[in-house]
């Protein structure tokens, strides 16, 4: 199997406030037949916040990169057979979520 990681830019959900536990449930049902279904890994939604950037050398930064227009707003990481049930899952995630999904393909561990 696959692992792919699910995400998209933390300015794409523009959720009125009240439909928010809606969405939220939706979204938890989601991961709950992901889990169900074997091909969950981990995932969640990241604070909205500055991250922290670490050079080479150690020094640490306010980020992102100023050149950077797009923030991750949350992600997901499955495990699938291919990029089409990736695909499937992200569409899924997409709907609840009301936002689009990027979706790329997570490097195989060379040590595993």
């Amino acid at each position: 199997m696959t692992r792919y990681l699910i995400s998209f830019d933390d300015g794409a959900m523009n959720i009125p406030e009240e439909e928010l536990p809606e969405v939220a449930e939706a979204s938890f049902e989601v991961v709950r037949r992901a889990r169900d279904a074997g091909v969950w890994v981990f995932g969640g939604g990241l604070e909205r916040q500055r991250a922290s950037v670490v050079a080479t050398d150690g020094t640490v930064t306010d980020g992102p990169y100023p050149e950077t227009k797009a923030v991750l707003g949350g992600f997901a990481v499955i495990d699938v057979p291919s990029r089409a049930d990736a695909l499937e899952w992200a569409a899924e995630i997409a709907a609840t979520c009301r936002c689009a999904q990027e979706v790329r393909e997570i490097l195989p561990d060379p040590t595993a």
